[in-house]
């Protein structure tokens, strides 16, 4: 098919499910980003998708991305406050990452959660867990 040698790749769309979430109440923020330096907040990250959607069961679409490695990076803000809230430097209320990394101290590194974006949609199946 002549024309279509060089065209850019499509985008390939992105979605999660939440496992273990404890309550519907709230909402849950996401962070999904292609930087390093800018995970597991990627406030300040110029191409990040920082959004909230609403508590639920099943796929949640996080819309369509380039090709390339990127992490997820989720907190159930279950007051709706918009932010993770912590005690002693605790999360109480729920976080999860794509991948499922071991949380020990702190957020994991971005290999440990990253996961490429290629040629077919990708679903991450994010566990979250509670402190308090």
């Amino acid at each position: 098919m002549a024309g279509q040698t060089g065209a850019a790749p499509a985008g390939q769309s992105l979605s999660m499910t939440l496992d273990g979430l404890r309550s519907a109440k709230g909402q849950i923020l996401v962070c999904v980003t292609r930087t390093a330096a800018y995970f597991p907040d990627c406030t300040k990250d110029p191409e990040k998708r920082h959004f909230a959607v609403p508590v639920k069961s099943g796929p949640i679409p996080l819309g369509t991305l380039a090709p390339g490695d990127y992490a997820v990076a989720i907190i159930h803000d279950e007051n709706g406050n918009g932010k993770l809230d912590t005690f002693a430097g605790i999360p109480r209320e729920g976080v999860g990452f794509s991948r499922n990394p071991v949380l020990r101290f702190g957020a994991p590194s971005f290999k440990s959660a990253s996961f490429p974006v290629a040629g077919a949609p990708v679903e991450q199946a994010i566990r979250l867990k509670y402190f308090l």
